[in-house]
């Protein structure tokens, strides 16, 4: 057996007693810490840009493909379902679905106030499913393969502002030469708790700005691309641009919602530096801590060494001591950390305000690749760490240890 590896097992915090012990529960439970607060830190950091890309991308897909103008209008140029990408998007294998929409300038008159919005026309082709977990009351549009069902869905924020409830009947007057308006039925109530969209855009059917605009059946505003990865958007767009007809245009969501997503990348500045000042304590910590090891038993080193031991072979013991502390640190913290991820996965246990967190409780995102090199790198620089403490055995005088009280 390793004789280094023996001895740290006789002087670990198990078989040791009253300081020693204390010393090592501090240790590892300093490591633990700082690995599990790094870790909630990632999830949370991760379910955050998570959950508020995923509403974003919700709305408008990863890109949006439109008629080339040089109009800032709200409302879109029309574009034929004929047109060549139409036929050719599905050959790009990333691409995995593809829905029409149309924009509309209107006024909603409620029974006393009057309000601006933009309503959103969809189509049958639009992801029904993916948008039902922002429903929060009554149900999404139904549409007719023919005709209009007069029905639209308005955000909390717009029906609470005009005093509007599922089952309503209002007017939308739009913005057009000449005035035309429609009588709907309010079906549906969204809330994602991103002013960009709750507090200007209503749900309404594509043929009705359709007819609203003159359009053709096969005429359309725009259509949105969702893609497998939103993260190889950058890759993905001379890609996509190279099947585009010479008249449409590529628009980036994370372009088009810039302060959004900006915004979302401070945030990583903000953990990076977090985990950075955690991970330097806690291998401080580690480092100091065995050093105040090696001091408590400098008797047990003058006297290893007067038995012929090495300086070598005693700086393994307080490494293998080390290693040892990291270890359980680690398995603590991976436990604590981790565990804290599923239970509020699973029970969503801290709320947050909506108003300002943009969702109402705490998001959780596993990302298992940036766990792994959490660890790999702790493991790593603690482990360098643990050999600056250990090279004062090298100074330490067999005789005067011994004698040292």
């Amino acid at each position: 057996m390793n004789l280094s590896y023996f001895i740290a097992k006789r002087i670990s915090f198990k078989k040791a007693g009253g300081f020693s012990a204390t010393i090592h529960k501090i240790a590892v439970g300093s490591l633990a810490l700082g690995l599990a607060v790094s870790l909630v830190s990632f999830m949370v950091l991760g379910g955050f840009q998570s959950t508020v890309s995923d509403k974003v991308y919700g709305f408008t897909g990863h890109y949006q493909v439109q008629r080339f103008t040089m109009s800032n209008a709200f409302e879109e140029a029309p574009f034929s379902l004929n047109s060549e990408f139409s036929k050719t998007y599905r050959e790009l294998p990333f691409i995995t679905k593809v829905q029409s929409f149309a924009h509309k300038a209107a006024l909603i008159k409620g029974d006393e106030e009057v309000e601006g919005v933009l309503m959103k026309g969809i189509g049958q082709d639009f992801d029904t499913l993916g948008f039902k977990k922002y429903v929060i009351e009554g149900r999404m549009l139904q549409i007719p393969e023919e005709g209009t069902s007069n029905e639209v869905m308005l955000s909390q924020f717009i029906a609470n502002k005009l005093l509007l409830k599922v089952g309503d009947k209002i007017t939308l007057y739009f913005v057009q030469d000449p005035p035309r308006y429609r009588r709907v039925e309010v079906v549906g109530i969204f809330q994602t708790y991103l002013e960009n969209f709750d507090e200007k855009i209503i749900i309404g059917e594509l043929q009705t700005i359709r007819n609203l605009n003159d359009w053709t059946k096969d005429q359309i505003g725009g259509m949105e691309v969702f893609v497998d990865d939103f993260k190889n958007v950058d890759t993905y767009t001379p890609v996509i641009e190279e099947y585009m007809d010479y008249d449409l245009k590529l628009i980036n969501s994370q372009d088009k919602f810039l302060e959004i997503f900006d915004w979302l990348s401070l945030l990583d500045n903000n953990v990076y530096v977090f985990i950075g000042l955690i991970g330097f304590v806690a291998i401080f910590n580690m480092g100091a801590i065995l050093f105040i090891l090696i001091m408590e038993r400098t008797q047990m080193i003058g006297l290893l060494k007067a038995l012929g031991a090495t300086n070598q072979q005693i700086r393994r013991i307080f490494f293998w001591n080390g290693i040892n502390i990291l270890l359980r640190g680690m398995i603590i913290g991976n436990v604590i950390g981790l565990g804290i991820g599923i239970l509020q996965d699973k029970f969503r246990l801290i709320p947050l305000e909506a108003e300002s967190y943009y969702m109402s409780y705490v998001p959780i995102d596993w990302n298992w690749p940036a766990f792994i090199l959490i660890n790999i790198g702790i493991v790593v620089l603690t482990a360098a760490v643990l050999w600056i403490p250990v090279m004062v055995i090298s100074k330490v005088d067999p005789i005067r240890s011994i004698r040292f009280d």
